[in-house]
């Protein structure tokens, strides 16, 4: 393997995945150092392309140390059932441990093929989204309460040291220099930043998780603030809400109105006509026959109802009428969203507490990737702006655009509709949709179902991968393995089809 060819970096996959804030995966089963160096590389060129140039040697370091500690990890699980040995029985873990690194060191080629065949991996993921990059190295084997307990003490051992150079000079005097490399990977973190807060490990699903979480404090300085000034400017330069729908929503605020004159204000409006008949007419509602009625229909719908149809027409209307290049491809996805996060929310939420998330399902769904389309119709008249603005900080105007189109939409997005007077449901479902787990508890099942049925669509397509998806949201959903999501994905296609 001496002699093999570097793997080159496909810069236009990891500029689409800032671009989209999904993760990118490198995936390995022995790790030779080939795949090391590129992943090495991978990991260079993503944070060249985030701003993020002055942390990728501490980083790399980092990233080095914990895939050769999973790489290990699953050599050992191999070793132990090789031995005879239960590696999750305190006796037999200490047994197999005083002979292992000896054994596997000798035989080292024997061990990794056998990893191979049984399908143990070392994954590395990157992703970056709302002013934070996120590092994963997963290995598909739980911890067991010795290697958990021993990790730990590696960590709070490092809260001795004061700095890395310290910490190396005393572990280096210590005759066993035992957990050197965890210890000193701890301390490069918090040189950086990255405190214990932001480090975690997690076995979950089968897997054993190690996550960094790296705040972009210097670029959320330098380049957030003053994207976010210049997209305040730009949310006060789009068109207005339509004000035939606002004044349909005023009419429905007023305590003193009822459901006739509600139908009667929405009967003048030809287009909203068609859009509500439609809806209530489609498969989702399952209707015995036919409703040709405004009145019945809004009953059927509910106040609740009829506000998220009119957001829906509202919000695609009107952005509709800016220019974009990419619209037609913008609202093909998030109309496949809109039904795949309608069809989730029946069918998870049964209890009659939560059926407003199925009435609220369908918009989330349909407006989640809003902030895109402002950035796109934007792009063109800020040109020379942003041009001006890079020069001015000392910033590549490619970063700038990537980091817009892709980390900030959600929050560009999320503007818009306060700006619109969106309910706070639509607004969180709009801002948390890349990392529901940061989503407010009260937002957090819809926030799920919107994360879900994104996900799912770029499942569908090849863009990303099961191993890819939140493991807190797939556990909220009962998905426990890939033919779970596979079939959920394959129902869903098949229903908006139709």
């Amino acid at each position: 393997m001496a002699n093999a060819r570097p793997i080159q970096v496909d810069i236009s996959k990891v500029r689409s995945a800032i671009e989209t804030c999904t993760p990118l995966t490198v995936t390995t089963y022995t790790l030779p150092h080939e795949m090391e160096e590129y992943m090495a590389e991978v990991l260079t060129t993503f944070l060249s392309e985030t701003g993020q140039a002055e942390v990728i040697e501490p980083l790399s370091y980092c990233m080095r140390e914990l895939v050769n500690n999973a790489k290990k990890a699953n050599t050992k699980r191999v070793y132990f059932e090789e031995m005879g040995l239960d590696i999750f029985n305190a006796a037999d873990y200490e047994k197999g441990m005083a002979t292992f690194k000896q054994d596997t060191l000798t035989n080292i080629d024997h061990y990794l093929k056998i990893q191979k065949e049984k399908g143990l991996y070392v994954k590395l993921t990157l992703q970056v989204c709302n002013n934070r990059v996120r590092v994963e190295i997963r290995n598909n084997v739980p911890l067991t309460v010795f290697e958990y307990y021993r990790m730990h003490d590696k960590i709070n051992r490092a809260q001795q040291f004061d700095s890395v150079e310290e910490g190396l000079s005393q572990l280096l005097d210590d005759s066993e220099g035992a957990g050197l490399g965890l210890v000193m990977m701890i301390l490069v973190l918090r040189k950086i930043g990255v405190t214990e807060e932001n480090y975690q490990i997690i076995s979950a699903k089968g897997e054993t998780i190690t996550r960094l979480l790296l705040p972009l404090d210097g670029m959320k300085a330098t380049i957030m603030n003053s994207l976010s000034q210049d997209f305040v400017d730009l949310i006060d330069g789009l068109p207005q809400f339509p004000e035939n729908i606002t004044a349909i929503n005023r009419v429905m605020n007023d305590p003193n109105s009822h459901m006739s004159d509600i139908a009667q204000k929405i009967s003048n409006d030809v287009s909203l006509t068609g859009e509500l008949l439609k809806l209530v007419n489609s498969a989702a509602f399952a209707l015995p026959s036919p409703c040709t009625s405004i009145t019945d229909a809004v009953k059927f719908l509910g106040l609740r109802g009829v506000k998220n149809l009119l957001y829906s027409v509202g919000s695609v209307n009107t952005l509709l009428g800016v220019e974009a290049s990419d619209k037609k491809e913008f609202w093909d996805h998030s109309y496949r969203v809109a039904s795949y996060a309608f069809n989730i929310a029946r069918a998870y939420c049964r209890a009659p507490a939560e059926r407003s998330c199925i009435e609220d399902s369908y918009v989330c769904g349909l407006l989640h990737d809003m902030g895109k389309i402002i950035f796109q119709a934007a792009h063109p008249d800020l040109l020379a702006k942003i041009a001006g603005l890079c020069e001015e900080k000392g910033i590549a105007p490619s970063l700038f655009e990537r980091l817009a189109a892709g980390m900030n939409h959600g929050e560009i997005g999320a503007l818009v509709a306060e700006k619109w007077n969106f309910p706070a449901v639509i607004t969180s479902a709009i801002r948390y949709h890349h990392s529901p787990t940061e989503a407010p508890m009260d937002m957090r099942t819809l926030v799920n179902i919107v994360y879900l049925s994104d996900m799912i669509d770029h499942y569908i397509d090849g863009t990303v991968d099961y191993t890819q998806f939140d493991y807190e949201v797939l556990d909220f959903f009962k998905i426990d393995k890939e033919e779970t999501l596979k079939n959920l994905s394959n129902k869903l296609a098949l229903a908006f089809k139709k």
